[in-house]
């Protein structure tokens, strides 16, 4: 038996000048919320095989990334061929060396074209994502062994409740009278305004403006989950052997003291809820960074004794093989971990963590979890979305200014302690 380890990236993070997607727009406006612009990100769409041959020579042997559907089509109607031959390379220099691609359809950002038509709120949706599966398998599917076919297919419950609370908290600053509260209504003044520039150009109402990262309603999460199930079958119709699945954002949920329903609340928000759209899939993609403890049906706050991440998440590498374990009570088919990281510019945090997270895997496996995969988030230090290049989450550090590649004692580590654990594995298969 023999895991996959490695390291997962998304495009627009990494690519760089990723002119046609919705989150350059987002981007770009005056009236932006991110920190600054993604411009040449880390310029990977250039420099892939120097970042694959890294992971090679670390000892790695998976890389997870994703084909950015803006530039496929551009257009509604338009196909890239430069751009799938560019794709098709990257497949093939994974397989020249050595290194199992596991390709995410959708991560995040989606063709600005598609904002206009309605976004992910809009069923027009479930049939462009369609049709966008089948261009991939059409050219590229010869050469992907997994397909993830939606990043984070559960983000938009999420961040409905982190909405919530935001409006819950500004009530509680407004009412305080502080100077607070002036902070909190300009940064909702650039919102709204930011909004309304960006509709302008999608063409859209500004409550009509359905990224991928908005609020979701209902209907919306069946668009999500339906574009899921329909990609899934025009891939299985292609070739029944490609693996499929999608991911989620996970939380360990810990209940400190009494029981609280919360957590059992929480967790069937974030994930049992999908299981019927998840029947037919091979796999699902595990994504876990930190736990939440709740007290008296409260999640509580990050303790102000705990080690925190540059997130401000708290420092809890045992998180992921709770989730894992959680899962596998549902679950009975391939658990692949497709994130999980820390941010810290203290690369010996990083090492902390890779430490314990594979030693917790090794004893997972030892239980019969059906774990296949572990991908580290992330192989670069990239852009982090609205918070732009200042988190460090990556293996290996990159200096924007050269786009020098500078491999980080992190790197080396998960490389060996993978194959540490795939020769233990092995071990124990044959005795």
């Amino acid at each position: 038996m023999t895991i996959l380890i490695g390291a997962a990236t998304a495009a627009h993070q990494i690519e760089g000048n990723n002119t046609n997607s919705d989150f350059w727009v987002l981007e770009n406006i005056e009236n932006t919320t991110y920190k600054e612009p993604s411009l040449d990100a880390v310029d990977h769409y250039n420099r892939y095989k120097e970042d694959i041959t890294l992971l090679k020579q670390a000892g790695l042997n998976a890389f997870r990334f994703s084909i950015e559907w803006a530039r496929i089509q551009p257009n509604k109607d338009a196909v890239d061929l430069k751009e799938i031959e560019h794709y098709r390379d990257v497949l093939k220099y994974c397989q020249s060396c050595g290194i199992t691609p596991v390709v995410t359809l959708h991560h995040f950002s989606s063709p600005k074209w598609l904002i206009s038509e309605g976004g992910w709120e809009d069923r027009k949706t479930i049939g462009y994502f369609k049709k966008y599966a089948g261009i991939v398998m059409e050219h590229l599917g010869e050469y992907i062994p997994y397909v993830c076919t939606i990043n984070e297919a559960n983000m938009g419950v999420q961040l409905n409740r982190i909405i919530e609370e935001f409006r819950k908290q500004a009530r509680k600053m407004s009412e305080k009278q502080n100077d607070v509260q002036v902070g909190v209504n300009l940064q909702h003044n650039k919102r709204e305004l930011g909004a309304i520039e960006a509709s302008e150009i999608f063409g859209v109402a500004p409550d009509k403006m359905a990224t991928f990262l908005y609020p979701r309603s209902e209907e919306g999460q069946k668009v999500i989950f339906e574009s899921h199930t329909e990609a899934r079958n025009v891939i299985k119709k292609f070739d029944p052997n490609i693996k499929v699945g999608l991911t989620l954002s996970l939380y360990d949920y810990q209940t400190v003291g009494e029981y609280s329903s919360l957590a059992d609340n929480l967790w069937q928000e974030d994930y049992g809820q999908y299981l019927p759209y998840l029947a037919e899939d091979d796999f699902i993609g595990v994504q876990n960074y930190t736990r939440k403890l709740i007290e008296g049906g409260e999640i509580l706050d990050v303790p102000d004794t705990a080690i925190k991440t540059e997130m401000g998440n708290e420092f809890y590498p045992h998180s992921l093989a709770n989730v894992c374990r959680k899962v596998s009570e549902t679950w009975h088919k391939e658990i692949l971990i497709t994130e999980n990281g820390v941010s810290s510019s203290d690369d010996s945090l990083r090492e902390k963590h890779i430490e314990v997270v594979m030693d917790d895997l090794k004893a997972i496996l030892e239980a019969g979890i059906p774990v296949t995969g572990y991908l580290h988030w992330s192989l670069l230090d990239n852009f982090e979305w609205q918070l732009g290049f200042a988190q460090k989450f990556g293996l290996i550090e990159v200096d924007r200014e050269t786009m020098e590649r500078k491999p980080k004692n992190s790197l080396w580590l998960l490389g060996r302690l993978g194959a540490t654990l795939n020769e233990q594995l092995e071990e124990a298969v044959t005795t």
